[in-house]
């Protein structure tokens, strides 16, 4: 009974605060409904400018595929590479694409005429994607054979049949927002009674530190869970993307996720004195795990020492898990481990924030 009123207490804290229920309600609509367009690592509108010192009839084949590419923004033609590169230097093009002379007429005699491709590197990826996709128009080209032998190779995509990114981004969408509602909300809630001077009140009170914290906890998970079948809603009605797998797994998924985080604000909160040193460290851990989790790039290009994080880090079992699970159809089997790995963080986080929190302080 104590316990069923500690919790009704933290959801009448909850309502009364005249901020608190408008971002748990904005917040999920806002990530689910913007960040999936602008999440997108695919590379376009890249703007291309070329330097053509040939005016052959194959440069300007060139010329017209670079205008007919959808990832490409035709700045037109130079008159030399040094003017060219000044606009590189700029910022006004992104790539620029020097044809030599006498090209047509080394294509025509069997040769395979070099070509020059210059890429602004200020922003690495879209300067080396850039080049790499100019890379393959003038390759196709020089060499028809490669282009033919690439023209007969049939790609089956299983999982992610039109390649659009906001399928395999919006799974990990929804452990950002468990990560943030079910992270900062406990880590500023113990404090936050701290500096109100209400904390003292519960101190005095014979409810013992597992009733107090499980009440801390348990609003989270259920507010995550809400927010999750949200997200479900908004994946289906703004994008058409539905889970191919169980929804009961990907529940799972964010209780265990959920316990780990809030379990993790409930620690900090318990050592911090303020609301803003909770939130800082708060902060700290959020965007290390998020970042060291493979939910922007692959875990395995990370240095060595840097992809041994990830076996302590319960953000990367749950995105693997949940892409399992939402994209592929993955069943209980398929992320037995993740969910093992997931729960054992959970509940280790779990005995750290009952047993750090003391009545005496």
């Amino acid at each position: 009974m104590t316990l069923s009123f500690l919790i009704q207490k933290e959801f009448l804290q909850i309502r009364r605060n005249s901020f608190m229920p408008k971002i748990i309600l904005l917040f999920p609509i806002m990530i689910m409904c913007v960040m999936p367009w602008v999440m997108n690592m695919e590379v376009k509108n890249i703007v291309v400018e070329v330097v053509d010192n040939d005016r052959s009839t194959q440069s300007q084949q060139i010329v017209h595929r670079i205008e007919a590419s959808r990832y490409f923004v035709f700045a037109g033609q130079s008159e030399s590479y040094a003017t060219a590169l000044k606009h590189i230097e700029t910022r006004g093009v992104d790539v620029v694409l020097v044809i030599p002379p006498r090209y047509g007429r080394d294509l025509a005699m069997g040769k395979k005429p070099q070509v020059l491709v210059a890429a602004n590197s200020v922003n690495g990826t879209k300067g080396s994607i850039g080049a790499s996709y100019l890379s393959q128009i003038v390759t196709a080209q020089v060499e028809p054979s490669m282009s033919a032998l690439q023209a007969k190779v049939a790609t089956l995509n299983l999982y992610n049949k039109h390649q659009d990114y906001k399928v395999y981004m919006i799974p990990a969408l929804m452990g950002i927002l468990v990560m943030m509602l079910c992270g900062f909300l406990p880590a500023l809630n113990i404090v936050g009674e701290k500096e109100r001077g209400t904390i003292e009140q519960i101190n005095v009170t014979p409810v013992s530190k597992w009733a107090f914290i499980l009440s801390k906890l348990i609003p989270y998970w259920i507010i995550a869970l809400i927010v999750l079948s949200v997200c479900f809603v908004l994946s289906w009605a703004v994008y058409g993307i539905t889970c191919q797998g169980s929804l009961w797994l990907v529940y799972l998924l964010a209780a265990l996720l959920a316990l780990f985080f809030s379990s993790l604000g409930l620690v900090i909160s318990n050592y911090s004195d303020t609301m803003l040193q909770a939130m800082l460290v708060m902060w700290f851990f959020v965007v290390c795990l998020m970042l060291l989790s493979g939910l922007f790039t692959p875990t395995r290009s990370m240095p060595d020492w840097a992809y041994l994080t990830t076996y302590i880090n319960p953000m990367h079992y749950f995105i693997d898990a949940i892409r399992t699970v939402f994209v592929r159809g993955g069943g209980f089997a398929d992320i037995s481990r993740q969910i093992a790995m997931l729960a054992g963080c959970g509940s280790v986080m779990a005995v750290w924030a009952i047993r750090s929190y003391s009545k005496h302080k």
